[in-house]
């Protein structure tokens, strides 16, 4: 669904003209991984792998929470491919402001692990949980999965 998505895709169009040498340096990977049954995958645009260090690019903090989640997900799944120490930065070209993410730590990975466990549990339900409406919902390139019914 994100490949239809005009606030995706704008996303995609900052991170390529703010950072234009960092398609020559740096590389997107498509990394997966197995947890307790469960396949991940994550799918990486900018990833340093001498420095082992993830690049994460958004036009606006306002969901910053989610982004740091997002990057420790990916620090997850690179620590399962046997990468030590992985770290990450998320950049706001936007804003001027970036966040350095650490390597995870048992109680980040803890949580990489209650969310995993989480999504299974509602991939395994008979039927989608009730949408939750958010202020942001309407920009967000799942809506229409999320809202069919409306």
């Amino acid at each position: 669904m994100e490949q239809t998505s005009d606030t995706v895709y704008e996303g995609k169009l900052i991170g390529e003209t703010t950072y234009t040498q960092r398609t020559e340096r740096y590389t997107e990977i498509e990394v997966k991984a197995l947890y307790q049954d469960i396949r991940l995958a994550a799918k990486i645009d900018f990833y340093d792998a001498r420095n082992r260090l993830v690049h994460e690019v958004k036009k606006s903090d306002k969901l910053e929470e989610a982004h740091i989640a997002q990057v420790q997900f990916y620090l997850y799944v690179l620590e399962q491919n046997g990468v030590e120490s992985p770290t990450g930065i998320l950049e706001y070209p936007k804003l001027r402001k970036t966040l350095s993410i650490s390597a995870l730590n048992d109680e980040n990975r803890q949580k990489v692990e209650f969310w995993i466990a989480n999504i299974a549990a509602i991939l395994s339900q008979k039927n989608a949980p009730e949408a939750i409406k958010k202020s942001y919902c309407k920009t967000c390139s799942y809506h229409d999965f999320c809202f069919v019914k409306e």
